[in-house]
């Protein structure tokens, strides 16, 4: 009874060893899942930031001819 009580814990252990395994390595794949989504969110976001401050400089850059515009008719 000895033998088959040993024989039953350490396959009972190595079962619940490969099953943690298992599982911890589908948690690393859920976080890895997760990193890669918030670093495609970031990037995005840092895109439209770039893009909208493009967009700023640009109509920074007309506000102002056009004031030199109106100076130059003033003159006139």
């Amino acid at each position: 009874m000895g033998i088959l009580e040993l024989v039953v814990v350490l396959v009972t252990i190595a079962g619940l060893f490969i099953w943690n395994r298992t599982e911890s390595r589908a948690d690393a794949r859920h976080m890895d899942a997760k990193i890669d989504a918030i670093r495609e969110l970031t990037h995005s976001i840092r895109e439209e930031g770039r893009i909208f401050r493009q967009q700023w400089m640009e109509e920074s850059k007309d506000f102002h001819n056009r004031l030199c515009e109106i100076e130059r008719n003033r003159k006139k």
